[in-house]
């Protein structure tokens, strides 16, 4: 049976996470170095990492600063606009209920899979869930509440900034401590429910947005995410996160899809393909993308893509496509 592969999200969903955490005393680098990830992914918001990953980022994030509430505090400085282009497209529709409905149509392909997110009438009111589809629990509530903290935004962008909602649902145990969240969300907070959520008034569905701009072209333009067994896509999608540091290599690759060595090799044989290949791939990926910024040296991407020198970069090059960087740079511009 092959593995359960992991959902995926796209960095920009951490918010502003480095500078909260140098104002909280923390040290972002340290808290990467700890998950082993590579902190190029902060720099490049469309970079995609597992979801798991980021639930184990947050818990070592709360560590490091001692905050029990660091979701649910990190949410207050996010925005949705923020979230790559799918978060502009969702709050640019007309109405709160058009960006909610947005969001539901959209989230699984253009932001974050093994996501659900729901609506649900209740009495006067509607509640909102957001639900994430991942066995692991280390560091899942404050992604949950991290998540939370994202919708709460999506109704300020019609509601005003001053709104806030009737509850806030979380998922944690009945009888954790309601004090400090309620401080931080200023309202109402109830434990103990399958999965996380806001409620408010259902009128607020028909709310529109002065900043609203219509239809959008997000929709179209956000690069799209692995499928939850697409194997190929998700190994090149963690192989291109390796990017960040240097050359990719197997052992880290598969550590970070939640097997071994030898069971992604063998994977990879039945698709008919090779780490080896797939990682050839996402270098020449890569450096046609930096050769087409028309900045950096060639001697810089060089070293970027974790090759010795500019001569064995060019090596490679010319094998990928019959000519040398600086010919193929000249003749793309």
């Amino acid at each position: 049976m092959a593995p359960r592969l992991s959902g995926f999200t796209r960095a920009s969903s951490l918010g502003p996470i480095a500078d909260f955490m140098g104002r909280q005393g923390g040290c972002i680098q340290r808290v990467l170095d700890d998950v082993d990830l590579p902190l190029g992914l902060l720099e490049h918001p469309d970079t995609l990492l597992p979801l798991r990953e980021q639930f184990r980022l947050l818990e070592r994030s709360a560590r490091e600063t001692g905050d029990d509430c660091f979701g649910a505090r990190l949410g207050q400085v996010v925005r949705s606009r923020d979230l790559s282009r799918f978060g502009a497209w969702v709050c640019e529709a007309p109405t709160l209920g058009g960006a909610i409905a947005r969001a539901h149509a959209g989230i699984n392909r253009m932001l974050q899979t093994s996501t659900v997110l729901t609506l649900a009438q209740h009495r006067e009111g509607v509640r909102w869930h957001i639900e994430f589809v991942e066995p692991e629990s280390e560091g899942r509530h404050h992604n949950e509440l991290l998540g939370v903290s994202y919708m709460i935004d999506v109704v300020r962008t019609y509601a005003g900034r001053a709104w806030h909602p009737d509850t806030v649902f979380t998922a944690l145990p009945r009888g954790s401590p309601r004090a400090p969240l309620e401080d931080i969300f200023r309202c109402n907070v109830s434990h103990g429910h399958r999965v996380p959520g806001i409620a408010f008034g259902a009128a607020l569905l028909d709310c529109a947005s002065a900043a609203a701009a219509g239809p959008g072209a997000g929709a179209s333009v956000e690069p799209g995410l692995p499928g939850q067994q697409d194997t190929l896509a998700s190994v090149a999608a963690i192989t291109d996160l390796a990017l960040h540091e240097g050359l990719p290599r197997v052992d880290w690759v598969a550590a970070k899809l939640g097997m071994t060595r030898r069971s992604l090799q063998r994977l990879l044989t039945k698709h008919g393909t090779s780490f080896n290949r797939l990682a050839e791939e996402a270098l020449m990926r890569r450096a046609i993308q930096r050769l087409g910024d028309g900045e950096a040296a060639i001697t810089g991407i060089a070293l970027e893509l974790g090759y010795a020198d500019a001569a064995h970069f060019t090596r490679a090059f010319r094998r990928w496509t019959g000519m040398p960087p600086s010919v193929y740079r000249h003749r793309a511009a």
